[in-house]
């Protein structure tokens, strides 16, 4: 393979989807909001790397040197949260990465730190925003995330829960298409979002924050999807699947301690 870590091939493919919304669905982000969101998220995880180390709190080998993560989580967040000023995307990348040192239990951080960062900015900024939509339903775009996105789960071993929060999604969408005797194509329409396959493959699934053993995972995927699956046929919350995530996060650390497993490192696989 062209890269020995995964995590070079999860940078190049986000960098490649920013690419394509900007090129062919007319989006307005701009390149200025990208590098103030990269360069916001290394400066931060520098910043709180340096503290860390000079209170020695912890000699922590997951933060020492790692420019990947802040990477992977300032490309997230440029895909997926748009804002009127700079200063929000500084603001929302910020408590992305500060959320992996603060948030922990034991040497485990249990948020998506993306995620912390978009419902921080949606909560606490006037002009924050996710447009759920903004991939449309081309077939195309599906078809590119699932097989990119496949390569990684495969490669990480982390497929089940993807597989777990689709499947009871499109589960209960089913059962309600059902009970309303709507036609199958509102069904579909419903489920082919590039948004919603976007986290499906890419922030559900992030090995060092989601449960460690494959029950927990299963189980908390599908919990997420129920949640999703109230807040947005309830509550009509077109950015449902967000707050759930944000939600259950800490229900990590409860599976973790029900079902014992080892926790997921970079460079090797994990099939538990």
């Amino acid at each position: 393979m062209l890269f020995k870590d995964i995590r070079d091939y999860q940078i190049l493919y986000l960098a490649l989807f920013l690419i394509l919304g900007i090129g062919t669905r007319d989006w307005t982000l701009k390149p200025s909001m990208i590098v103030v969101t990269i360069t916001t998220s290394l400066a931060t995880q520098l910043l709180l790397t340096l503290i860390v180390n000079r209170l020695s709190f912890a000699d922590d080998k997951e933060h020492k040197t790692n420019i990947r993560s802040p990477i992977i989580t300032s490309l997230g967040i440029s895909l997926l949260l748009r804002a009127d000023y700079s200063t929000t995307m500084v603001f929302a990348a910020a408590m992305a990465i500060a959320s992996k040192f603060v948030f922990k239990f034991g040497d485990k951080h249990f948020f998506n730190p993306a995620n912390f960062g978009i419902i921080s900015a949606l909560v606490l900024t006037p002009d924050a925003w996710v447009s759920p939509g903004q991939w449309g339903e081309d077939w195309w775009y599906g078809m590119l995330f699932i097989g990119t996105g496949g390569m990684i789960l495969h490669r990480v071993g982390r497929w089940d829960t993807t597989a777990a929060f689709l499947g009871f999604y499109a589960l209960l969408e089913a059962v309600r298409n059902l009970w309303l005797n709507w036609t199958w194509d509102v069904y579909w329409h419903r489920l082919m979002s590039g948004s919603l396959l976007l986290f499906a493959l890419f922030m559900v699934t992030d090995p060092r924050s989601i449960p460690n053993s494959r029950i927990g995972r299963v189980i908390w995927a599908a919990c997420i999807a129920l949640i999703t699956f109230i807040l947005r046929n309830n509550f009509y919350l077109p950015t449902a699947v967000f707050w759930a995530l944000f939600a259950l996060a800490p229900l990590s650390v409860l599976f973790d301690q029900l079902w014992n497993a080892s926790r997921f490192k970079w460079g090797e696989s994990v099939n538990q």
